[in-house]
Protein backbone atom coordinates (compact mmCIF):
# COMPACT_ATOMS: atom_id res chain seq x y z
CA UNK A 1 0.00 0.00 0.00
CA UNK A 2 1.31 3.45 -0.92
CA UNK A 3 2.33 5.59 2.06
CA UNK A 4 2.44 8.82 0.06
CA UNK A 5 0.92 11.64 2.10
CA UNK A 6 0.92 14.76 -0.11
CA UNK A 7 -0.30 15.02 -3.69
CA UNK A 8 0.87 18.29 -5.21
CA UNK A 9 0.15 19.91 -8.55
CA UNK A 10 2.46 22.35 -10.29
CA UNK A 11 1.28 25.91 -10.89
CA UNK A 12 0.88 25.19 -14.60
CA UNK A 13 -1.65 22.45 -13.67
CA UNK A 14 -3.97 24.95 -12.02
CA UNK A 15 -7.40 25.00 -13.74
CA UNK A 16 -7.69 27.57 -16.52
CA UNK A 17 -11.49 27.64 -16.35
CA UNK A 18 -14.14 27.34 -13.65
CA UNK A 19 -16.73 24.57 -13.99
CA UNK A 20 -20.42 25.48 -14.23
CA UNK A 21 -22.78 22.71 -13.05
CA UNK A 22 -25.72 24.45 -14.73
CA UNK A 23 -24.48 23.10 -18.06
CA UNK A 24 -25.01 19.48 -16.98
CA UNK A 25 -28.08 19.64 -14.75
CA UNK A 26 -30.97 17.47 -16.03
CA UNK A 27 -33.42 20.22 -15.03
CA UNK A 28 -32.68 23.96 -15.01
CA UNK A 29 -32.65 26.06 -11.87
CA UNK A 30 -35.90 27.81 -10.88
CA UNK A 31 -35.89 31.46 -11.91
CA UNK A 32 -34.88 34.26 -9.55
CA UNK A 33 -37.66 36.73 -8.67
CA UNK A 34 -37.65 40.48 -8.14
CA UNK A 35 -38.55 41.33 -4.50
CA UNK A 36 -40.97 44.06 -5.56
CA UNK A 37 -42.73 42.63 -8.61
CA UNK A 38 -42.27 38.88 -7.98
CA UNK A 39 -41.38 38.63 -11.67
CA UNK A 40 -38.18 37.03 -13.02
CA UNK A 41 -35.22 39.35 -12.61
CA UNK A 42 -33.15 40.62 -15.52
CA UNK A 43 -29.56 41.86 -15.61
CA UNK A 44 -30.65 45.47 -15.04
CA UNK A 45 -32.34 44.46 -11.79
CA UNK A 46 -29.03 43.15 -10.42
CA UNK A 47 -26.87 45.99 -11.74
CA UNK A 48 -27.09 48.10 -8.53
CA UNK A 49 -25.45 45.24 -6.65
CA UNK A 50 -23.01 43.56 -9.04
CA UNK A 51 -20.89 44.42 -12.09
CA UNK A 52 -22.22 43.04 -15.37
CA UNK A 53 -19.39 40.52 -15.71
CA UNK A 54 -20.49 38.76 -12.51
CA UNK A 55 -24.16 39.01 -13.47
CA UNK A 56 -23.40 37.20 -16.72
CA UNK A 57 -21.57 34.49 -14.78
CA UNK A 58 -24.56 34.21 -12.45
CA UNK A 59 -26.92 33.30 -15.30
CA UNK A 60 -24.50 31.47 -17.60
CA UNK A 61 -25.16 27.89 -18.69
CA UNK A 62 -21.74 27.47 -20.33
CA UNK A 63 -19.85 24.48 -18.95
CA UNK A 64 -16.53 26.30 -18.66
CA UNK A 65 -15.88 29.95 -17.88
CA UNK A 66 -12.32 31.14 -18.36
CA UNK A 67 -10.36 32.27 -15.32
CA UNK A 68 -8.69 35.58 -16.26
CA UNK A 69 -4.90 35.41 -16.17
CA UNK A 70 -4.65 38.26 -13.61
CA UNK A 71 -6.85 36.18 -11.28
CA UNK A 72 -4.75 33.07 -11.85
CA UNK A 73 -1.68 35.17 -11.06
CA UNK A 74 -3.04 35.95 -7.58
CA UNK A 75 -4.28 32.37 -7.16
CA UNK A 76 -0.65 31.25 -7.51
CA UNK A 77 0.02 32.63 -4.02
CA UNK A 78 -1.64 29.47 -2.66
CA UNK A 79 -3.01 27.40 -5.55
CA UNK A 80 -2.90 24.61 -6.45
CA UNK A 81 -3.80 23.62 -2.89
CA UNK A 82 -2.50 20.29 -1.54
CA UNK A 83 -4.40 17.02 -1.25
CA UNK A 84 -3.45 14.84 1.73
CA UNK A 85 -3.92 11.18 2.58
CA UNK A 86 -5.02 11.03 6.23
CA UNK A 87 -2.87 8.06 7.27
CA UNK A 88 -2.86 9.09 10.94
CA UNK A 89 -6.63 9.46 11.13
CA UNK A 90 -7.17 6.15 9.36
CA UNK A 91 -4.93 4.40 11.90
CA UNK A 92 -6.64 6.03 14.87
CA UNK A 93 -10.05 4.94 13.58
CA UNK A 94 -8.88 1.44 12.69
CA UNK A 95 -10.73 1.74 9.41
CA UNK A 96 -10.05 -0.02 6.13
CA UNK A 97 -11.24 3.10 4.31
CA UNK A 98 -8.80 5.44 2.58
CA UNK A 99 -9.35 9.05 3.68
CA UNK A 100 -8.16 12.03 1.65
CA UNK A 101 -8.67 15.71 2.32
CA UNK A 102 -8.27 18.79 0.16
CA UNK A 103 -6.75 21.49 2.36
CA UNK A 104 -7.90 25.06 1.67
CA UNK A 105 -6.35 26.57 4.79
CA UNK A 106 -3.14 27.37 2.87
CA UNK A 107 -4.62 30.59 1.44
CA UNK A 108 -3.62 34.00 2.87
CA UNK A 109 -6.95 34.19 4.70
CA UNK A 110 -6.70 30.62 5.97
CA UNK A 111 -9.76 29.29 4.15
CA UNK A 112 -11.33 28.65 0.74
CA UNK A 113 -12.96 32.10 0.59
CA UNK A 114 -10.23 33.90 -1.44
CA UNK A 115 -11.10 31.60 -4.36
CA UNK A 116 -14.08 33.89 -5.01
CA UNK A 117 -12.94 37.07 -3.22
CA UNK A 118 -10.10 37.58 -5.72
CA UNK A 119 -12.20 37.27 -8.91
CA UNK A 120 -15.01 39.34 -7.40
CA UNK A 121 -12.57 42.12 -6.55
CA UNK A 122 -10.95 41.81 -9.99
CA UNK A 123 -14.21 42.09 -11.94
CA UNK A 124 -15.40 44.99 -9.77
CA UNK A 125 -12.09 46.80 -10.31
CA UNK A 126 -12.42 46.25 -14.06
CA UNK A 127 -15.89 47.84 -13.90
CA UNK A 128 -14.55 50.98 -12.19
CA UNK A 129 -15.95 50.20 -8.74
CA UNK A 130 -14.20 51.96 -5.85
CA UNK A 131 -15.85 50.41 -2.78
CA UNK A 132 -17.16 46.96 -1.84
CA UNK A 133 -19.50 46.26 1.08
CA UNK A 134 -20.22 42.84 2.46
CA UNK A 135 -21.21 40.77 5.46
CA UNK A 136 -19.31 38.06 7.28
CA UNK A 137 -20.08 35.48 9.93
CA UNK A 138 -16.99 33.89 11.45
CA UNK A 139 -14.86 36.38 9.55
CA UNK A 140 -13.25 34.15 6.94
CA UNK A 141 -15.16 35.82 4.12
CA UNK A 142 -14.56 39.33 5.46
CA UNK A 143 -10.86 38.54 5.81
CA UNK A 144 -10.73 37.21 2.26
CA UNK A 145 -12.48 40.19 0.69
CA UNK A 146 -10.26 42.52 2.73
CA UNK A 147 -7.21 40.72 1.30
CA UNK A 148 -8.56 40.83 -2.28
CA UNK A 149 -9.77 44.42 -2.02
CA UNK A 150 -6.42 45.52 -0.69
CA UNK A 151 -4.67 43.81 -3.58
CA UNK A 152 -6.78 45.71 -6.12
CA UNK A 153 -6.90 49.02 -4.26
CA UNK A 154 -10.60 48.82 -3.35
CA UNK A 155 -12.14 50.19 -0.17
CA UNK A 156 -13.82 47.35 1.75
CA UNK A 157 -16.43 47.66 4.48
CA UNK A 158 -17.57 44.58 6.39
CA UNK A 159 -20.62 44.02 8.58
CA UNK A 160 -19.73 41.15 10.91
CA UNK A 161 -22.43 39.25 12.78
CA UNK A 162 -22.31 40.52 16.37
CA UNK A 163 -21.86 37.15 18.06
CA UNK A 164 -18.84 36.36 15.87
CA UNK A 165 -17.55 39.95 16.16
CA UNK A 166 -17.37 39.36 19.92
CA UNK A 167 -16.12 35.75 19.74
CA UNK A 168 -13.35 36.30 17.18
CA UNK A 169 -11.57 39.65 17.69
CA UNK A 170 -8.45 38.56 15.82
CA UNK A 171 -10.41 38.03 12.61
CA UNK A 172 -11.38 41.70 12.83
CA UNK A 173 -7.73 42.59 13.38
CA UNK A 174 -6.71 40.72 10.24
CA UNK A 175 -9.38 42.53 8.20
CA UNK A 176 -8.07 45.85 9.47
CA UNK A 177 -4.50 44.77 8.71
CA UNK A 178 -5.53 44.24 5.09
CA UNK A 179 -7.11 47.71 5.09
CA UNK A 180 -10.81 46.95 5.55
CA UNK A 181 -13.24 48.49 8.01
CA UNK A 182 -15.26 46.08 10.14
CA UNK A 183 -18.33 46.89 12.26
CA UNK A 184 -20.62 44.67 14.33
CA UNK A 185 -24.06 43.91 12.89
CA UNK A 186 -26.74 44.93 13.65
CA UNK A 187 -25.22 48.41 13.67
CA UNK A 188 -26.27 52.03 13.94
CA UNK A 189 -24.83 52.74 10.48
CA UNK A 190 -27.90 51.69 8.49
CA UNK A 191 -31.62 52.29 8.71
CA UNK A 192 -32.28 48.58 8.98
CA UNK A 193 -29.60 48.02 11.60
CA UNK A 194 -31.04 50.80 13.76
CA UNK A 195 -34.54 49.31 13.42
CA UNK A 196 -33.30 45.93 14.68
CA UNK A 197 -31.45 47.49 17.63
CA UNK A 198 -34.48 49.58 18.55
CA UNK A 199 -36.45 46.37 19.13
CA UNK A 200 -33.61 44.21 20.44
CA UNK A 201 -30.62 46.25 21.74
CA UNK A 202 -28.67 43.06 22.52
CA UNK A 203 -29.47 41.25 19.26
CA UNK A 204 -26.72 38.65 18.50
CA UNK A 205 -27.03 39.33 14.79
CA UNK A 206 -27.39 36.97 11.85
CA UNK A 207 -25.99 36.72 8.36
CA UNK A 208 -29.40 37.73 7.01
CA UNK A 209 -29.33 40.99 8.99
CA UNK A 210 -25.71 41.70 8.02
CA UNK A 211 -26.57 41.13 4.35
CA UNK A 212 -29.44 43.61 4.64
CA UNK A 213 -27.09 46.25 6.06
CA UNK A 214 -24.49 45.70 3.35
CA UNK A 215 -27.07 45.78 0.55
CA UNK A 216 -28.58 49.00 1.97
CA UNK A 217 -25.20 50.72 1.69
CA UNK A 218 -24.36 49.24 -1.69
CA UNK A 219 -27.35 50.74 -3.48
CA UNK A 220 -26.74 54.25 -2.14
CA UNK A 221 -23.62 55.07 -4.18
CA UNK A 222 -22.73 54.51 -7.82
CA UNK A 223 -19.12 53.72 -6.96
CA UNK A 224 -20.11 50.93 -4.57
CA UNK A 225 -21.11 47.31 -5.14
CA UNK A 226 -22.04 44.40 -2.94
CA UNK A 227 -19.94 41.23 -2.64
CA UNK A 228 -21.20 37.92 -1.29
CA UNK A 229 -19.07 35.03 -0.02
CA UNK A 230 -21.48 32.15 -0.65
CA UNK A 231 -24.92 31.12 -1.96
CA UNK A 232 -24.94 32.77 -5.41
CA UNK A 233 -24.12 30.86 -8.60
CA UNK A 234 -21.06 32.91 -9.52
CA UNK A 235 -19.59 32.36 -6.04
CA UNK A 236 -20.04 28.59 -6.27
CA UNK A 237 -18.58 28.74 -9.79
CA UNK A 238 -15.36 30.36 -8.56
CA UNK A 239 -14.96 27.73 -5.86
CA UNK A 240 -14.90 24.83 -8.33
CA UNK A 241 -11.12 25.20 -8.56
CA UNK A 242 -11.17 23.06 -5.39
CA UNK A 243 -12.86 20.06 -6.98
CA UNK A 244 -11.14 20.46 -10.35
CA UNK A 245 -7.74 20.27 -8.67
CA UNK A 246 -8.89 17.41 -6.43
CA UNK A 247 -9.92 15.35 -9.47
CA UNK A 248 -6.41 15.63 -10.88
CA UNK A 249 -4.90 14.77 -7.51
CA UNK A 250 -7.11 11.72 -7.00
CA UNK A 251 -5.85 10.46 -10.36
CA UNK A 252 -2.29 11.05 -9.10
CA UNK A 253 -3.18 8.89 -6.10
CA UNK A 254 -4.49 6.23 -8.51
CA UNK A 255 -7.91 6.17 -6.88
CA UNK A 256 -11.34 7.80 -7.09
CA UNK A 257 -13.69 8.74 -4.26
CA UNK A 258 -16.65 6.58 -3.35
CA UNK A 259 -17.84 9.35 -1.03
CA UNK A 260 -17.22 13.12 -1.16
CA UNK A 261 -17.98 15.13 1.99
CA UNK A 262 -18.14 18.86 2.71
CA UNK A 263 -19.50 21.17 5.40
CA UNK A 264 -22.42 23.34 4.33
CA UNK A 265 -23.70 26.69 5.52
CA UNK A 266 -24.35 28.76 2.43
CA UNK A 267 -22.77 26.08 0.24
CA UNK A 268 -19.60 27.57 -1.26
CA UNK A 269 -16.79 25.22 -0.19
CA UNK A 270 -19.15 22.26 -0.49
CA UNK A 271 -20.16 23.17 -4.04
CA UNK A 272 -16.56 23.96 -4.95
CA UNK A 273 -15.52 20.45 -3.97
CA UNK A 274 -18.48 18.38 -5.16
CA UNK A 275 -19.86 20.09 -8.27
CA UNK A 276 -17.02 18.93 -10.56
CA UNK A 277 -17.55 15.35 -9.32
CA UNK A 278 -21.33 15.59 -9.78
CA UNK A 279 -20.89 16.97 -13.29
CA UNK A 280 -18.38 14.25 -14.16
CA UNK A 281 -20.95 11.68 -13.07
CA UNK A 282 -23.76 13.33 -15.03
CA UNK A 283 -21.59 13.13 -18.15
CA UNK A 284 -21.12 9.39 -17.77
CA UNK A 285 -18.31 9.10 -15.23
CA UNK A 286 -18.40 7.38 -11.84
CA UNK A 287 -20.94 8.78 -9.40
CA UNK A 288 -19.65 9.00 -5.83
CA UNK A 289 -22.05 9.53 -2.94
CA UNK A 290 -22.14 13.24 -2.10
CA UNK A 291 -22.68 14.10 1.57
CA UNK A 292 -23.43 17.62 2.82
CA UNK A 293 -22.79 18.09 6.55
CA UNK A 294 -24.55 20.97 8.29
CA UNK A 295 -24.87 22.14 11.91
CA UNK A 296 -27.82 20.71 13.83
CA UNK A 297 -28.49 24.21 15.19
CA UNK A 298 -28.99 25.69 11.70
CA UNK A 299 -30.12 22.76 9.53
CA UNK A 300 -31.40 24.32 6.31
CA UNK A 301 -31.01 21.18 4.17
CA UNK A 302 -32.36 18.69 6.68
CA UNK A 303 -35.07 20.81 8.35
CA UNK A 304 -35.65 23.71 5.99
CA UNK A 305 -38.42 24.05 3.44
CA UNK A 306 -37.66 24.14 -0.29
CA UNK A 307 -39.34 27.41 -1.18
CA UNK A 308 -38.80 30.92 -2.48
CA UNK A 309 -37.29 33.18 0.15
CA UNK A 310 -35.22 36.32 0.58
CA UNK A 311 -31.48 36.03 1.02
CA UNK A 312 -31.59 38.74 3.70
CA UNK A 313 -33.75 39.53 6.70
CA UNK A 314 -35.04 42.92 5.52
CA UNK A 315 -36.36 41.49 2.24
CA UNK A 316 -34.25 43.68 -0.05
CA UNK A 317 -32.59 40.91 -2.06
CA UNK A 318 -34.08 38.95 -4.96
CA UNK A 319 -36.01 35.82 -4.05
CA UNK A 320 -34.46 32.46 -4.88
CA UNK A 321 -35.83 28.96 -4.46
CA UNK A 322 -33.75 27.23 -1.84
CA UNK A 323 -33.88 25.13 1.29
CA UNK A 324 -34.59 27.76 3.92
CA UNK A 325 -35.37 28.09 7.61
CA UNK A 326 -36.98 31.45 6.87
CA UNK A 327 -35.20 34.76 6.42
CA UNK A 328 -36.48 35.89 9.86
CA UNK A 329 -34.81 32.92 11.56
CA UNK A 330 -31.93 33.81 13.90
CA UNK A 331 -29.66 30.82 14.61
CA UNK A 332 -28.23 30.37 18.12
CA UNK A 333 -24.68 31.57 18.71
CA UNK A 334 -22.77 28.35 18.09
CA UNK A 335 -19.11 28.69 17.15
CA UNK A 336 -19.21 27.65 13.49
CA UNK A 337 -20.19 31.20 12.55
CA UNK A 338 -19.70 30.64 8.83
CA UNK A 339 -22.50 28.05 8.86
CA UNK A 340 -25.08 30.26 10.60
CA UNK A 341 -27.16 31.13 7.52
CA UNK A 342 -30.88 30.57 7.15
CA UNK A 343 -30.75 29.37 3.54
CA UNK A 344 -28.78 27.03 1.33
CA UNK A 345 -27.37 27.99 -2.06
CA UNK A 346 -30.10 27.60 -4.71
CA UNK A 347 -27.94 25.34 -6.86
CA UNK A 348 -27.02 23.10 -3.92
CA UNK A 349 -30.70 23.02 -2.95
CA UNK A 350 -31.69 22.18 -6.52
CA UNK A 351 -29.12 19.38 -6.66
CA UNK A 352 -30.58 17.99 -3.44
CA UNK A 353 -34.07 18.06 -4.94
CA UNK A 354 -32.74 16.19 -7.99
CA UNK A 355 -31.32 13.47 -5.74
CA UNK A 356 -27.71 14.30 -6.58
CA UNK A 357 -26.63 14.65 -2.94
CA UNK A 358 -27.66 13.74 0.58
CA UNK A 359 -27.51 15.78 3.78
CA UNK A 360 -26.85 15.11 7.47
CA UNK A 361 -26.71 17.39 10.51
CA UNK A 362 -24.36 17.06 13.50
CA UNK A 363 -24.17 18.82 16.87
CA UNK A 364 -21.45 21.23 17.90
CA UNK A 365 -19.66 19.16 20.56
CA UNK A 366 -19.33 16.01 18.45
CA UNK A 367 -17.87 18.13 15.65
CA UNK A 368 -15.27 19.67 17.95
CA UNK A 369 -14.47 16.17 19.21
CA UNK A 370 -13.80 15.17 15.60
CA UNK A 371 -11.67 18.27 15.04
CA UNK A 372 -9.50 17.51 18.06
CA UNK A 373 -8.94 13.93 16.91
CA UNK A 374 -8.01 15.25 13.47
CA UNK A 375 -5.57 17.77 14.94
CA UNK A 376 -3.91 15.10 17.05
CA UNK A 377 -3.57 12.66 14.16
CA UNK A 378 -3.01 14.96 11.18
CA UNK A 379 -1.48 18.06 12.76
CA UNK A 380 -3.92 20.66 11.42
CA UNK A 381 -6.38 22.42 13.75
CA UNK A 382 -9.57 22.80 11.69
CA UNK A 383 -11.89 25.78 11.77
CA UNK A 384 -15.16 25.06 13.61
CA UNK A 385 -16.94 25.02 10.24
CA UNK A 386 -14.51 22.47 8.80
CA UNK A 387 -14.99 20.27 11.89
CA UNK A 388 -18.37 19.34 10.42
CA UNK A 389 -16.70 17.89 7.34
CA UNK A 390 -14.19 16.06 9.53
CA UNK A 391 -17.07 14.60 11.53
CA UNK A 392 -18.82 13.56 8.33
CA UNK A 393 -15.70 11.82 7.03
CA UNK A 394 -15.16 10.00 10.34
CA UNK A 395 -18.75 8.76 10.33
CA UNK A 396 -18.25 7.39 6.81
CA UNK A 397 -14.91 5.79 7.76
CA UNK A 398 -16.45 4.08 10.79
CA UNK A 399 -19.28 2.82 8.60
CA UNK A 400 -16.66 1.28 6.30
CA UNK A 401 -15.05 -0.31 9.36
CA UNK A 402 -18.34 -1.88 10.42
CA UNK A 403 -19.12 -3.08 6.92
CA UNK A 404 -15.58 -4.21 6.11
CA UNK A 405 -15.45 -1.97 3.04
CA UNK A 406 -12.25 -0.32 1.82
CA UNK A 407 -13.95 2.71 0.29
CA UNK A 408 -12.18 5.95 -0.63
CA UNK A 409 -13.44 9.02 1.23
CA UNK A 410 -12.61 12.56 0.12
CA UNK A 411 -13.51 15.67 2.08
CA UNK A 412 -12.82 19.39 1.95
CA UNK A 413 -10.93 20.80 4.92
CA UNK A 414 -12.12 24.31 4.16
CA UNK A 415 -9.97 26.27 6.62
CA UNK A 416 -7.77 26.26 9.71
CA UNK A 417 -8.88 27.24 13.19
CA UNK A 418 -5.98 29.44 14.28
CA UNK A 419 -8.36 32.35 14.94
CA UNK A 420 -10.85 30.12 16.71
CA UNK A 421 -8.82 28.88 19.65
CA UNK A 422 -11.18 30.47 22.17
CA UNK A 423 -13.76 27.96 20.96
CA UNK A 424 -11.34 25.09 21.52
CA UNK A 425 -10.52 26.45 24.99
CA UNK A 426 -14.22 26.34 25.84
CA UNK A 427 -14.42 22.79 24.49
CA UNK A 428 -11.55 21.60 26.70
CA UNK A 429 -13.03 23.41 29.70
CA UNK A 430 -16.35 21.67 29.19
CA UNK A 431 -18.04 25.00 28.50
CA UNK A 432 -19.06 24.24 24.91
CA UNK A 433 -22.64 23.06 24.69
CA UNK A 434 -24.86 21.82 21.90
CA UNK A 435 -26.82 24.94 20.98
CA UNK A 436 -30.43 24.38 19.98
CA UNK A 437 -32.70 26.57 17.93
CA UNK A 438 -36.15 27.54 19.15
CA UNK A 439 -38.72 25.27 17.47
CA UNK A 440 -41.41 27.91 17.88
CA UNK A 441 -39.19 30.54 16.24
CA UNK A 442 -38.44 28.17 13.36
CA UNK A 443 -42.14 27.47 12.87
CA UNK A 444 -42.86 31.20 12.89
CA UNK A 445 -40.07 31.93 10.41
CA UNK A 446 -41.28 29.20 8.04
CA UNK A 447 -44.87 30.42 8.39
CA UNK A 448 -43.66 33.88 7.36
CA UNK A 449 -42.15 32.78 4.05
CA UNK A 450 -43.21 35.08 1.21
CA UNK A 451 -46.27 34.02 -0.76
CA UNK A 452 -44.98 33.39 -4.26
CA UNK A 453 -47.03 31.93 -7.11
CA UNK A 454 -45.06 29.24 -8.91
CA UNK A 455 -43.73 30.70 -12.18
CA UNK A 456 -45.26 29.21 -15.29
Amino acid sequence: MSKQTKFLLNEDQMPKAWYNLQADLPKPLPVVLHPGTMQPVGPDDLAPLFPMSLILQEVSTEREIEIPEPVREVYRLWRPAPLYRAHGLEKALGTCAKIYYKYEGVSPAGSHKPNTAVPQAFFNKEAGVKRLVTETGAGQWGTSLAFAGGHYGLQVEVFQVRVSFDQKPYRRAVMETYGARCVASPSNETVYGRSVLAKHPDHPGSLGIAISEAVELAVQRDDTKYALGSVLNHVLLHQTVIGLEAMQQMEMADTWPDVVVGCTGGGSNFAGMVFPFIGHGLRGGPKPRIVAVEPAACPSLTRGKYAYDFGDTAGMTPLTKMHTLGSQFTPPGFHAGGLRYHGMAPMVSHARELGLLEAVAYKQVECFEAGVLFARTEGIVPAPEANHAVRGAIVEALRCKREGKAETILFCLSGHGHFDMASYQKYFAGQLSDESYDEAELAMALAGLPSVPEPA
